[in-house]
């Protein structure tokens, strides 16, 4: 790789730093730069120890912050989606994937809008959401890391507290990666000694923006964080969109 290419990805890392500590939906710049400089699929296997290790950071840091209910309703069927990943993966057309994904996440971040404006604040009940959005999440971290959008959506929809959306969403992911890891390494492969080498170098970018992303997450009041998370899954299901 070439010193531009190295200067992309350790930006990457910060960024994947910054969402783990809170900052839900910038996720997107890191998936974006990480697939452009090794690829869609070959990028996941760069990505996934990164975003395990900062799980285990945010797990620590807001561990008194999570709605275990919440966490068992949607880990099942994640886990579901993420084998229908496995599975389907290999045949899939990648930019097709990419494109359909970031026009679920715009559409349902523009219903999500719809009821802020409404000031709507009952929590869906309905299984069907809870399944399907899991499904979905699951099968898009799979294939690019995708689920952060739709795990934001949840959330939302969940209508959590900052501490109680990061911390659940820590949760959350640190099982569905840890779950991943064998996957990754087993049948698609993505995972060797020469991307953990990798990982490494980007260690400690990954941590700098874990930092960075507590001290900015501190300062966003409770009532706008909402606000924040909705704006940065719209953007970034728009640069996923025309990547």
């Amino acid at each position: 790789m070439n010193l531009i290419q190295w200067v992309f990805i350790l930006l990457a890392s910060f960024v994947i730093g910054l969402s783990k500590a809170g900052l839900k939906g910038i996720e997107m710049m890191n998936v974006t730069i990480m697939a452009i400089v090794f690829g869609s699929k070959a990028s996941t296997g760069i990505v996934l120890p990164l975003l395990f290790v900062a799980d285990v950071f945010a797990v620590i840091y807001y561990k008194r912050h999570v709605q275990w209910p919440q966490f068992w309703k949607i880990i099942p069927w994640m886990m579901a989606g993420v084998l229908i990943g496995v599975y389907v993966g290999k045949d899939l057309n990648e930019a097709l994937f990419r494109k359909l994904m970031a026009l679920i996440i715009v559409f349902t971040v523009i219903i999500m809008v719809a009821l802020e404006v409404r000031k709507k604040t009952a929590i869906p009940a309905n299984k069907l959401f809870v399944i399907s959005t899991g499904l979905i999440a699951g099968f898009a971290t799979m294939l690019g890391n995708l689920a952060g959008s739709f795990a934001n959506i949840y959330f939302l929809a969940m209508r959590m507290t900052k501490n109680d959306f990061i911390g659940t969403a820590a949760w959350v992911f640190l099982v569905i990666n840890f779950f991943k890891l064998p996957l990754q390494i087993i049948y698609w492969k993505n995972i060797n000694l020469a991307s953990l080498q990798t990982d490494l170098f980007l260690l400690p970018a990954m941590v700098a923006g874990f930092w960075a992303g507590l001290k900015i997450v501190t300062l966003i009041k409770d009532d706008s964080y909402r606000k924040v998370v909705i704006v940065l899954t719209f953007l970034g299901a728009i640069i996923i969109f025309f990547k």
